[in-house]
This record gives structure tokens, sequence and C-alpha cells, in this order.
């Protein structure tokens, strides 16, 4: 083997992305889908039972192909919808995440989550153009949520840091139980040799 056979190995590169990045627009996309899905079909539903409500079909072939029709329109409309939700939901949840990081990176850490429910609930009542009360009402909302998942981070890193030290101090009472029965093990070989 040659040297130049171990230069062939490409190099590997390792990307690390946060969690939150991808799980929280994640599960909003979905969380539009399935809401979208619903929605969307049953409002399609609705839609074609009352545009063909006054001509009912009056044979099994006609009746096979209004029920044939009804069913592609109800897909239809609910695939729409869950695309509309799914897009709606998962760049608002990518909003909160770039505040988030943004916070993060100003070294404003602590309030990141209040600072993102603030953003988001703002950034939403600017571009739906709210009235002012519903414009209020959504910040308040964002600022609520955002409080409340940073009391449930305080909370993960206290019971976190509850346990760290719990187990320092299994680890030294251990330690010292050892040391404790090393002791007693050395009273009674010497006591047998004795």
């Amino acid at each position: 083997m040659s040297s130049s056979d171990d230069h062939d190995e490409l190099p590997v590169v390792h990307i690390n992305i946060p969690r939150r990045y991808y799980l929280l627009p994640g599960a909003a996309v979905l969380t539009g889908v399935t809401i979208g899905l619903f929605r969307g079909s049953r409002t399609a539903s609705l839609r074609f039972l009352a545009e063909n409500a006054h001509r009912t079909p009056k044979t099994v072939r006609g009746w096979y192909l209004y029920n044939k029709t009804k069913n592609y329109r109800v897909t239809l409309g609910g695939l729409k919808e869950a695309g509309a939700d799914a897009t709606k939901l998962g760049l608002t949840a990518a909003a909160w995440v770039a505040i988030e990081e943004g916070c993060t990176r100003l070294g404003l850490d602590d309030v990141r989550e209040v600072a993102a429910g603030l953003g988001t609930g703002t950034l939403f009542g600017a571009v739906y153009r709210l009235p002012w009360t519903a414009f209020r009402r959504t910040t308040v909302l964002g600022v609520l949520i955002g409080g409340v998942l940073r009391a449930l981070r305080w909370s993960k890193e206290y019971l976190e840091e509850q346990v760290q030290t719990r187990a320092l101090a299994a680890k030294a009472v251990t330690t010292e139980g050892q040391e404790g029965v090393a002791g007693d093990t050395r009273d009674v070989v010497d006591a047998k040799n004795g």
C-alpha cells in the first residue's frame, strides 16, 4: 500500500443542528396537516352538498358518480387546506425558533422564550392586520406561552441540578462506605493473622 492511499479518504463533515430547529417547526407542520385535512375535508363536503342539493341523482349509476365526485372534491379540499395550514403553522414555529436563537446569540438566554412569544404574537397580529384588541390579545397570549415555557425550562434545569447533587452525594456515601468496608476487612484479616 502506498502513502497516497491514505490520502484518498475524504474528510468527514459533521453538522450539529440543535433539535429545536427542526422539532418545533416539524411538529407544527404535522399539526397543521392534521387540522387542515379535517377542516378542509369537512368544508369541501358541506360545500359539495350545498351546491348539489337541488339535483340529487335518480339512478344507481348517478349515485355512484355523485359519491365518486364528492369523494374527489373532499380529498382535494382537505389536501389544499392541509397545505395552507401546515405552511402557516410551520412558518409561525420557524419564526418562534428564529427569535429564540436570536435572543440566545445576543446573550438574552434567560428571556428567550418570553421574547419569542412576544415577537411571534406581534408578528402574527401584524401579518393578519388584526384589530387593536385582537392584536393585544395575541401578543399577551404569546407572552404567557413564553412565560410558561420559561418556567418549565427553569424547572427542568432545577431538577437536573438536584439529580446531579444527589448523585454526587450518593457517590460520596458509597465511596465512604467502601472505605469503611475495606477497613473492617483489614481488621478481620489482621485479627485472623494475629
